[in-house]
């Protein structure tokens, strides 16, 4: 008997059923564009193995001006069909269903020729649209019909047509983007012309038995967005038009509200899923921020959606299906919402994969096969790179003992799930612990090794992290560094001034200013960022704007570094560490030189021109430095060993290189 009854309740779309109630939604992970089918087909097949109902991939370009950039992958060509064609056939042979995302990216598009209802730029591509004509309008029908076409010759299941997210036909759809005054534009009825007709010719060219997924923008939280009577009128007319399944798109992606980030509340937009129930027959599918089975069963018992969409999550685990089907929920690697791998790696350009699971997009080079000859390994540090490391080399066959001078496993991710909004680090946490319950790793807590501890193992890995860097600043004998605030050691007080505006000193001054997560209280998420309701209000956004509790301290946030505080944090997340704090009046300087601490504060020059920050407490966030005292005695009494994580490497705590490097190294011994 399954804990999750509705969950694995199969689902009947007429010509075909699925076996449960779980899509895999699209990601965009860069590896179409590689050429390496194999390694695509490896990626999508292992996910079938794990269980998934259905997968849809990552937008495919319907002709060369809606790519999202220059050489997006697309079928184009005989030879791309039999390309796809690889991928599905590997699919089907594992026992999974995978249907393909046409996604033309409009105004989007990151090129010169890319195409729009309305001649107005994006602000977040350097390029102006071209306004298209009658004709042009008529081109991008006939390609995206004949893209579906092309899909079912490679043997997908079905097609999902992008229609959110302030792609190209959801561009039309708005008169935030949409300026015409021709049968495509104007009244609601022109403006939702174009993708009820997309809808149409795609059901047209596949026949019946195919399935058609609309991926509908169900709040916009843009200005001038739909109203949710547009949605729903677009709704049906999808529906009309032939359209299987209806998927959400939640946010436009320029804007300024977050929505999959980890601060984000776990299932925050399934209450406008649930509006739209028994508005249409079809199908409607509920996404963002649902990352446990637990979480996916709540939101089908409360009648917010007949399906889950989850895409990261099978990112840092292939088989989350199959692992909560059997009950082994604590075995599932949770994805954290970090979008450090995956979509800061996406808008960078390089191959997206996943911090918690290396893995992911590297089935086919990163293999995990069981050790020839196994030997006996100590590992010392339980942190994020200790912690991969160990339990890649347990899983391989290898003796392992692994040994943290804490009472508990996790290092500096146990500083990090004390920042409001990275509760889900205490997941992560929890997620290792069940890990190493079940791998036959001897594991010695509260145990500082020695070198000595050590003698008699084949090899040693250290990964005995970092230690806060001494800034040197005269006066702060007094000073607390991050560690200190963030375990409890040190409260601060009312007026803090924060030394170092890197990640550390980010996290720090958001514990600093929060009461309450509002992470943990979605009205209270709502109201900060200033997500309406959008029957009340057009595109979602609140008439009152954005509504943050007042803050809990005054908080001074600096850095040695000429420019702005911020500049290096994480690309599509960084925006929404700097709206934070501006929205709890934290005070950001760079281009700072720090002369002393006393009873009066922190004393600087800044432009030349001294300065005091009037501070109660003045924190120490000013780096990391890494720790491995057992290196130079290991190394003289010619032991063999490896230092990896923090311990190497201590800019920034990169969990996500932590990770990486431990399970690398582990899966080469």
């Amino acid at each position: 008997m399954t804990p999750y009854p509705n969950l694995f309740r199969p689902l009947d779309l007429g010509h075909v059923t699925l076996p449960n109630r779980v899509l895999m939604g699209s990601m965009h992970t860069g590896l179409e564009e590689t050429g390496d089918w194999a390694r695509v087909a490896e990626f999508y097949a292992e996910r079938a193995r794990g269980g998934v109902a259905l997968m849809v991939t990552g937008g495919m370009a319907p002709n060369r001006e809606g790519g999202v950039f220059p050489g997006a992958a697309g079928l184009y060509s005989a030879e791309d069909i039999a390309n796809h064609a690889r991928v599905t056939g590997a699919v089907h042979e594992a026992g999974g269903r995978i249907a393909m995302q046409i996604l033309h990216a409009g105004r989007y598009a990151y090129g010169p020729n890319c195409v729009a209802p309305s001649p107005i730029k994006s602000p977040i591509s350097p390029f102006p649209p071209q306004e298209l004509d009658e004709a042009g309008i008529e081109k991008q029908i006939a390609d995206i019909a004949t893209a579906a076409t092309r899909a079912r010759e490679a043997g997908y299941d079905g097609v999902e047509v992008m229609g959110s997210e302030g792609y190209f036909l959801n561009q039309f759809l708005v008169t935030h983007t949409n300026k015409r005054q021709d049968r495509w534009g104007g009244s609601y009825e022109n403006r939702m012309r174009l993708p009820v007709e997309v809808v149409r010719r795609v059901r047209e060219a596949v026949g019946a038995d195919f399935i058609v997924i609309y991926r509908l923008s169900m709040i916009d939280l843009v200005p001038n967005g739909s109203t949710w009577e547009e949605v729903v009128t677009l709704a049906r007319a999808v529906e009309a038009a032939g359209a299987s399944i209806l998927n959400t798109g939640i946010g436009w992606h320029e804007a300024r509200i977050p929505t999959i980030a980890t601060s984000v509340p776990r299932r925050a937009f399934a209450w406008v899923t649930r509006k739209l129930m028994g508005e249409v027959a079809i199908p409607i599918v509920t996404s963002n921020r649902i990352n446990t089975p637990e979480v996916a069963e709540a939101v089908l018992v409360e009648g917010c959606a007949d399906m889950v969409s989850m895409a990261r999550p099978f990112l840092a685990d292939p088989h989350f299906v199959a692992k909560a089907q059997r009950g082994a929920a604590s075995r599932i690697a949770p994805c954290i919402a970090c979008n450090q791998a995956c979509l800061d790696h996406t808008f960078s350009g390089k191959l997206t994969s996943c911090l918690v699971n290396p893995r992911a997009c590297h089935e086919t080079e990163l293999v995990l096969a069981p050790a020839k000859n196994p030997i006996s390994l100590a590992v010392v540090g339980a942190g994020p790179a200790g912690l991969a490391a160990a339990l890649t080399a347990a899983g391989r066959g290898h003796r392992v003992t692994l040994f943290e001078k804490a009472e508990q496993i996790g290092g500096q991710l146990n500083l990090a799930r004390q920042i409001p909004g990275k509760e889900e680090f205490h997941g992560l946490v929890a997620w290792f612990e069940a890990e190493l319950a079940a791998s036959g790793i001897a594991l010695r807590l509260g145990h500082d090794a020695t070198v000595e501890d050590l003698e008699g193992f084949d090899r040693v890995i250290l990964a005995t992290g970092v230690t806060p860097r001494d800034p040197r600043i005269p006066g702060q004998d007094n000073a607390p560094y991050y560690t200190d605030i963030l375990t409890g050691r040190v409260t601060a007080g009312d007026r803090v001034a924060v030394v170092g505006a890197g990640g550390i000193g980010f996290d720090v001054a958001e514990f600093l200013v929060e009461d309450a997560s509002p992470t943990e209280d979605l009205p209270a998420w709502r109201a900060e960022w200033g997500v309406g309701d959008p029957e009340r209000t057009r595109g979602g956004l609140a008439a009152e704007g954005p509504q943050p509790a007042a803050p809990a301290r005054e908080v001074t946030l600096l850095q040695r570094k000429d420019g702005r505080p911020g500049r290096g944090l994480g690309k599509t997340t960084g925006w929404i560490h700097r709206a934070t704090l501006a929205k709890k009046r934290v005070e950001m300087l760079g281009g700072v030189e720090y002369l002393r601490i006393d009873a009066d504060g922190l004393h600087i020059t800044r432009d030349g021109e001294p300065a005091l920050i009037a501070a109660d407490t003045v924190v120490l966030c000013a780096g990391q430095e890494p720790f491995r005292p057992l290196a130079a005695e290991l190394e003289a009494l010619g032991v063999t060993f490896d230092v990896i994580g923090g311990a190497d490497v201590a800019a920034e705590l990169d969990a996500k290189r932590a990770i990486d490097q431990g399970t690398r190294l582990a899966a080469k011994l």
